[in-house]
């Protein structure tokens, strides 16, 4: 262990679902220092794949923060309390793309800037996919949503070209092309 530790911290702003703290922290040294840190509630990222397992279901939208439209794997916050991570992931589906997963593999969860943020988020793999009648958009990005179906074999292109930029993306494409090819001719 480093020797670190939290030893304060003090709500500096709150938002709809983030909050910003100033948290005090002691060194192994007994020096003390200051950061910012961002409290979230946590995510759910799924990886939606066709029956033949060959493409991977992205919508492109829009994003506030870097102010363009990125091609994203779905994904949403963990903003229902007592929520399992399986039935946000459920929820998002539908909301984002209209489709309900007949099966969710667990392939890992990972801090997403653990610099200044805590936020967790838990990844899937979507199979055995099911249209629902339509989709149910709660957001304006998500009404303006498209959906785009992308050939695993296109991904490493894609993000060499910067078409793919967002971690969480690249995260989840190359986990769900990994358990795909190891499950390969076992429906596994």
């Amino acid at each position: 262990m480093s020797g670190f530790r939290v030893v304060e911290t003090a709500p500096c702003w709150r938002g709809a679902f983030l909050e910003v703290v100033d948290a005090h922290i002691v060194a192994s040294d007994g020096s003390t220092f200051q950061r910012d840190v961002v409290r979230h509630p946590g995510a759910v990222v799924i990886v939606p794949v066709t029956e033949d397992r060959t493409h991977a279901i992205l919508v492109r939208q829009f994003r506030a923060a870097v102010d363009d439209d990125l091609l994203e794997v779905p994904a949403g916050k963990r903003d229902v309390d007592g929520e399992p991570p399986e039935e946000t992931a459920r929820r998002e589906l539908a909301e984002e793309i209209g489709y309900r997963p007949g099966r969710l593999v667990k392939l890992c969860e990972f801090f997403n800037s653990p610099g200044f943020s805590d936020e967790y988020t838990h990844l899937f793999c979507a199979l055995d996919l099911e249209p629902l009648a339509e989709a149910h958009a709660v957001t304006a990005e998500e009404a303006a949503m498209t959906v785009e179906h992308i050939p695993f074999t296109d991904v490493d292109a894609l993000i060499e070209r910067r078409e793919i930029v967002d971690a969480k993306t690249i995260i989840g494409l190359m986990q769900a092309r990994r358990y795909l090819e190891s499950t390969a001719g076992r429906r596994g």
